[in-house]
């Protein structure tokens, strides 16, 4: 009993519809990015003690320190806020790890500080 090798060949119709499945998906990557940059929050409000202290863009990379009963190093990079040092007890606050979309906000309770990042809010569901 022999074998035979079977060989698949490709046809007029099978490399169209692999070229039209490569370009949508180049399509969709490209959508897909544009509404990610454009879709995140337009500023960092920083409070301290309930009062606003700081406005920075989002989209502006910058490093700054907030002075309090603690030090607070909160870093903006590449559309995302994050306290990335704090010499307060826990750290919970550097722990909270990095945010990006509107309405979200990391809190230190022990300086009092709250980063909040503004912009239109997503809406997970509506209760009526």
């Amino acid at each position: 009993m022999s074998r035979q090798r079977m060989r698949l060949k490709f046809v007029k119709g099978d490399l169209i519809a692999i070229g039209f499945v490569v370009v949508l998906t180049i399509l969709t990557a490209v959508v897909f990015q544009l509404n990610m940059g454009s879709a995140g929050g337009t500023a960092v409000f920083v409070y301290q003690e309930g009062k606003l202290v700081k406005e920075l863009p989002l989209n502006q990379d910058t490093t700054f320190t907030l002075e309090g009963d603690y030090h607070n190093e909160i870093q903006i990079r590449h559309g995302e806020v994050g306290i990335v040092k704090s010499d307060c007890p826990g750290a919970d606050c550097v722990h909270s790890g990095w945010i990006h979309d509107p309405g979200r906000s990391i809190v230190c309770l022990p300086n009092r500080v709250e980063l909040r990042i503004g912009g239109e809010a997503e809406v997970d569901f509506v209760v009526k």
